[in-house]
């Protein structure tokens, strides 16, 4: 896409997941980005995926209904580069690449369907430098829809060099569907003790590479999983990026609020501020991956990042290829 003359260069970052839409619009600031527009829908691509293999006709709908949304941003701020990426759900679909000609049918965007590592690249690029100082490795993981990525990181340089890395299968939307539903209060703690087991044991491959660091083990996350878990932590009534994003908790803190919320009825989460009745079906899943990711890396502490894969190709796109 080609701005007018005289316009300010603006790029583009589109970020397709099995759970959300998100783009970004920034311009060039300094050493990084300024953002001058941005669009975020909860349009769940993958919902019923796991059991049927593809993307439903409702899910499809939903998803190039919020990309014309994008389509048209991307139009009117005369945007001269762009990339949307397309992560865990259109991997996994049996109808993913057609899905991908229909968008760009009738939207224009071009999706590409990256891999779980460029993700887990990407994600890290967009927000690493929100890590605490220290010398040791750090793990930056990032809870999606479809997947979760784990990736051990050295810091010591200007960009992170990744030391190893972990894509598992589950994300919220993917362990909700496969583990069901519950209606005790038995029943929630039994669904939850079940879901923990099924996330260590995707993490089991990673878990057996990993060895104790010398010093203070430093723990960063980025997803919709996170942030929504500190601001309940914190009691917002309502989210706000500016108090959250680079936010330090206590990690006991996470597991209270984790396990809290996994002892709720459906009902009750739906009245949790910052949970409400778009996340109170999944939020739990992402409760017992966190504590699951806890239990791997035991940090006293927890960063939050409310930047990830769309920063991630915004700094590729304006400063070159980089990590």
């Amino acid at each position: 896409m080609r701005g007018r003359p005289g316009d300010a260069r603006h790029y583009a970052a589109l970020d397709l997941g099995t759970n959300n839409c998100r783009l970004l619009i920034a311009r060039p600031q300094g050493s990084g980005f300024a953002v001058v527009d941005a669009f975020s829908r909860i349009v769940r691509l993958g919902e019923g995926l796991a059991t049927s293999g593809r993307l439903s006709d409702a899910a499809i709908e939903r998803t190039i209904a919020a990309l014309r949304i994008c389509a048209e941003k991307l139009k009117r701020r005369h945007v001269i580069l762009a990339r949307s990426v397309a992560t865990e759900a259109c991997r996994q679909a049996a109808n993913g690449a057609e899905f991908i000609e229909r968008v760009y049918r009738e939207t224009g965007i071009a999706l590409d369907i990256i891999t779980a590592e460029e993700e887990a690249r990407l994600a890290v690029l967009g927000c690493h430098a929100l890590l605490e100082p220290g010398d040791g490795p750090a793990l930056v993981f990032d809870i999606g829809g479809g997947s979760t990525e784990l990736v051990l990181v050295d810091s010591r340089g200007e960009v992170p060099r990744i030391l190893d890395w972990h894509s598992a299968r589950w994300g919220v939307v993917s362990l909700t569907e496969a583990s069901g539903a519950a209606g005790t209060a038995e029943e929630r703690a039994a669904l939850y003790a079940s879901m923990r087991a099924r996330v260590a044991e995707s993490f089991a491959p990673f878990a057996q590479r990993l060895r104790t660091p010398r010093g203070t083990r430093r723990l960063l996350g980025t997803s919709g999983t996170v942030t929504t878990l500190a601001s309940v932590h914190l009691g917002l009534v309502a989210y706000d990026r500016s108090v959250v994003d680079g936010l330090i908790v206590p990690a006991p803190a996470m597991r209270e609020v984790s396990q809290r919320i996994a002892g709720m009825s459906m009902a009750e989460r739906s009245q949790v501020p910052c949970i409400g009745a778009e996340r109170a079906d999944l939020v739990v899943a992402g409760c017992a991956i966190l504590e699951t990711i806890l239990d791997l890396w035991p940090a006293e502490r927890l960063g939050i990042a409310d930047r990830g894969i769309r920063e991630g190709i915004l700094r590729r796109l304006i400063n070159g290829r980089i990590l």
